[in-house]
């Protein structure tokens, strides 16, 4: 039995010995689960009635302040007296502004001078600097009103008058008179080549009378044939800088029913000629050519049925020339459309 019992007292002397580690433990692990469940009670608890006024979150108002107030703000922001600061600025401040922005502009407006010089430097005020394609030339004509569209009756004047007017004012500038004080007589059937000269120097021009035109040149008929039914119309092929025409053969012009019955048209007379003559071209340019007076081909029709609308093609032919574009109706060519009445 004393075996036993002494093994007893030992049990009791190792109890002693520890007598608060297990329930130590105990105490931590309950007081976390009372922690945490306090935290859970805190989160399902209702919300006090204090923390539900949601009134006194809002933003306050300003108070407004009264122009008085405002005018006296303006005025100290304008000169602050204190300070001595100019809108917010002292002395310094806006001398170190205004030398920033000075040599910027001054910067800006020197490096924009140089471009410019160097832009006029490089080219010509005289010919294209780059001249490598050559579009063939166009073709223009008068009279021009609205669109390329001619009707009118021969006995109503009104009705042709502002033919006539327009045809007066493309050739003023071909007056005999003019011609003969500004420009040469030209006899050759060659290009007129001035090359030679220096690139500044004015290229003299060759005479384009008006009385060239006979019939159509409103001096004889000051209607233009209109009030006959024989209408006229000018034709002028557009000017190309340095462009040389046909190559070395004249452009010749036709004119034929495009829409409408061919019949109708009747007899075409062509003044002076139906060609573009070479010794009008080169054109050197405005600068240059200051008296140049391009060469005109009037046309006159002389038996247009009346009553009958008819759409008129005429067209540039010569080596070079493109009168068949899908794209531009007027490349090497004119198309209108004609009505004559009684």
């Amino acid at each position: 039995m004393e075996p036993s019992s002494t093994e007893g007292g030992a049990e009791e002397t190792l109890l002693k010995n520890h007598p608060s580690s297990p329930p130590h433990k105990v105490i931590l692990k309950h007081g976390q689960e009372l922690e945490e469940e306090q935290e859970e009670l805190a989160e399902h608890q209702p919300l006090e009635q204090e923390d539900l006024n949601f009134e006194r979150w809002k933003r306050r108002p300003i108070p407004k302040r009264t122009l008085h107030q405002k005018i006296d703000d303006l005025k100290k922001y304008l000169w602050n007296a204190e300070t001595n600061e100019f809108m917010g600025r002292s002395g310094k401040s806006w001398s170190l502004i205004l030398l920033f922005y000075a040599a910027l502009y001054m910067f800006l407006a020197a490096m924009f001078g140089g471009c410019i010089f160097c832009l006029m430097w490089s080219i010509s005020p005289y010919h294209p600097t780059l001249n490598d394609r050559v579009i063939p030339p166009g073709m223009t004509m008068a009279p021009h009103l609205e669109g390329h569209d001619i009707a009118f009756n021969a006995s109503d004047r009104k009705s042709w008058r502002k033919y006539t007017r327009s045809m007066d004012e493309y050739l003023r500038s071909y007056n005999d008179g003019a011609q003969e004080r500004k420009n040469i007589r030209c006899t050759q059937d060659r290009y007129f080549m001035q090359d030679d000269l220096e690139e500044s120097a004015e290229r003299k021009a060759c005479q384009f009378k008006r009385s060239w035109l006979g019939n159509c040149s409103g001096m004889q008929d000051p209607t233009y044939g209109y009030s006959q039914g024989k209408p006229c119309i000018l034709l002028r092929m557009n000017r190309i800088l340095g462009y040389l025409p046909g190559q070395g053969k004249p452009v010749n012009v036709t004119c034929g029913v495009k829409r409408g019955p061919p019949e109708a048209l009747g007899d075409i007379q062509f003044f002076p000629k139906s060609i573009f003559d070479l010794k009008y071209y080169p054109y050197y340019g405005k600068l240059r050519h200051v008296n140049y007076s391009s060469p005109v081909v009037a046309v006159r029709f002389g038996g247009v049925q009346y009553d009958t609308h008819i759409q008129i093609q005429c067209k540039l032919n010569g080596k070079g020339i493109t009168n068949d574009s899908p794209t531009d109706r007027f490349l090497g060519s004119v198309t209108f459309s004609l009505e004559v009445g009684a």
